[in-house]
């Protein structure tokens, strides 16, 4: 079966043929074409420094179509589904798992409705202020109220600091994870503690701090912004508070990260959309679509959000008044948002301990499954309200095989989990609602008790959550093989160069290194032949030179450091070499090359990979 196939809507068939007398037509969608996804800010490029598992040998992928339907999300379509009179239009019932025979405007945010919605907002915010801090990350702060701070000059201090603060946090976490994170914010912090800071710093040592966390066009970027940031007349020091200004002015800052800072930071309602929240908002909306490549839904979930942050800024207070922009709710909304996704709504995802599975459709719909209830007649869609943003869905279908791989990897949790069950926990009483049974109408009531469903209601329900959002192929990752030349001269210092600005590891400093063509697939001799070769040339001057040849010794291969891109699969073989003090290294304007005493190699901005090979080199000269 092919990876790919063509994508129609689940049971429109039907839907069309009973409308068959009607004067209007169906057109047929558009072919497959390319979208950009916006899962993270597009500013910075795609390369890593990132260590990642392989995936075991023998694991199945699961075949799923990722081609993008070429729909168009328009802004008639938004104001339908969020605008405000979509907060008071009638819901749609659950639609049914077997068909999801649904119109568009299914896809209308239960979180926008004047009653559960209201009370679902509340239950994220409630639970979000209760865990907030159960992860220690030093950069989540209560809001700056400006009304609080009467001095202007204070004030401007205050949150040109938690500017600060907030964009180097969001720019760290950027496909990094929080536990690694915390430790370098809080260095980084330490080392240039307001932007002032930051722009008067070496470009070399902000490299040097922020090696090991990967994507080092990140801190470029950042360093560059900062330095614009602090010499422009306008912000002198103080980011921008609205998100448009941000990113029209911040180098490195995408449409996320700069909903983050404004909300976060000033109070704005702006929408703060990771790939977290697109799961999270996917699921919410109960959209079946690709949220990598699918820029319909991409940008109806975009839509979404930013109607809700906007609802929950405006959200009554307990004393009944309504709340005004700038206010905390919408930077506490957005961090909500993202806990969820990241602790509860994950891609295998805990349903029994979310807040507001009243609003959540796909829960709903995991519901009626859970309980095998059965339509008892087919929806009848209007042909002009057909859905245009889920792809096809087969209820037959099972989880992929990396669900199932994943399940055994857990296995002795859940047994640990069977063993401790008898034990009364605080999440058993957790987000606890009065049950109300349903009789007539097949949807479940939105006020079924998440903890008092039964193991296996639970289970299906949260299978069925899993295959929400559509999950994306992944794409093979490239292997790729460097020798690794450490050369040494007799005085006891060893030769470094520094990698092109652009790209994989942009100007972080490495030895010398000579990456093997594709179709070459040398063997042990060859390669320490290949790498003598490639010294000799180096220090004679370039290939063509008549310079004296210098003595060179090889002390054979030490060792290989195989390690993991997001992209790439890289094997560094690693050779050393000893050479005299009359070594010529040729000159390289691109590619800065300088001898380095060995004592002070562990200072350089090197790339985590590029420093577990020069542990190995330690290890050979014993010591330095």
């Amino acid at each position: 079966m092919p990876a790919t196939k063509r994508q129609r809507p689940p049971a429109r068939a039907s839907s069309v043929a009973s409308k068959r007398s009607s004067s209007r037509s169906v057109s047929q969608p558009a072919k497959p074409q390319d979208a950009t996804p916006p899962s993270s800010d597009s500013d910075f490029e795609a390369e890593g420094d990132m260590e990642e598992s392989a995936p075991e040998n023998g694991t199945k992928k699961r075949k799923i179509a990722s081609a993008s339907r070429s729909v168009k999300f328009d802004g008639i379509l938004s104001k339908r589904l969020f605008g405000q009179e979509a907060r008071k239009a009638a819901k749609e019932e659950t639609c049914f798992p077997s068909l999801r025979q649904h119109s568009v405007l299914y896809h209308r945010p239960l979180l926008l409705d004047e009653q559960v919605g209201s009370q679902g907002r509340k239950a994220l915010l409630s639970w979000f202020d209760s865990v907030s801090q159960s992860r220690s990350m030093p950069w989540r702060k209560d809001w700056v109220d400006p009304k609080t701070i009467s001095d202007p000059t204070e004030l401007r201090k205050t949150l040109e600091k938690r500017a600060y603060e907030v964009w180097i946090s969001e720019i760290m976490l950027q496909q990094t994870r929080v536990a690694v994170v915390i430790d370098y914010w809080s260095r980084w912090m330490d080392k240039w503690p307001t932007i002032h800071d930051l722009a008067a710093a070496k470009s070399e040592d902000v490299l040097a701090a922020w090696s090991g966390l990967g994507y080092y066009s990140r801190a470029t970027r950042i360093h560059e912004a900062a330095k614009l940031a602090v010499g422009d007349s306008d912000m002198k020091g103080l980011l921008p508070s609205s998100a448009k200004d941000l990113e029209a002015k911040m180098p490195g800052v995408g449409r996320y990260t700069a909903g983050a800072i404004s909300c976060i930071v000033f109070g704005r309602a702006e929408p703060m959309v990771d790939g977290n929240v697109l799961r999270v908002l996917s699921r919410q909306l109960g959209i079946h679509g690709n949220i990598k490549t699918g820029k319909a839904v991409i940008d109806a979930i975009w839509a979404a959000a930013d109607a809700i942050v906007k609802a929950t800024a405006e959200l009554d207070s307990d004393d009944g008044k309504t709340s005004s922009e700038p206010n905390d709710r919408p930077g506490r909304w957005g961090q909500a948002l993202m806990e969820l996704g990241s602790t509860i709504c994950t891609p295998n995802p805990n349903c029994s301990q979310c807040p507001i599975t009243s609003t959540c459709r796909v829960y709903k719909e995991g519901e009626l499954k859970a309980t095998k209830a059965k339509e008892k007649s087919p929806r009848m869609v209007d042909i002009e309200d057909l859905c245009i943003l889920c792809e096809e869905f087969d209820d037959n279908e099972g989880d992929s095989d990396e669900d199932s791989t994943q399940d055994k990897k857990r296995g002795n949790v859940k047994k640990t989990e069977a063993k401790q069950s008898k034990q009364p926990t605080l999440a058993a009483f957790a987000f606890t609602r009065k049950t109300v049974s349903s009789s007539s109408s097949p949807s479940p009531s939105p006020s079924t008790t998440t903890s008092a469903a039964s193991k296996a209601s639970m289970d299906t329900i949260t299978s069925y959550a899993r295959r929400f959002p559509v999950k994306a192929v992944k794409k093979a990752v490239r292997e790729e093989e460097t020798l690794v030349c450490a050369i040494r001269r007799s005085d006891g210092q060893f030769l470094i160069h520094r990698r092109p600005l652009k790209g994989l590891l942009a100007g972080l400093w490495e030895f010398p290194s000579k990456l093997l063509e594709p179709s070459t697939k040398p063997d042990k001799k060859k390669r320490e032949r290949m790498a003598l070769d490639y010294v000799s040339d180096l220090l004679n001057g370039g290939k063509g030179s008549k310079k004296t040849k210098p003595t060179i010794s090889c002390e054979g291969e030490l060792g290989s450091v195989p390690w993991l891109f997001s992209h790439i699969k890289l094997t560094m073989h690693v050779y050393l070499f000893e050479v005299g003090d009359d070594a010529v290294v040729a000159e390289d304007e691109e590619q800065p090359r300088r001898w380095v005493a060995g004592v002070d190699v562990d200072g350089e901005s090197m790339g985590t990979g590029m420093k577990k090979c020069w542990e190995m080199v330690k290890e050979s000269v014993g010591g330095l």
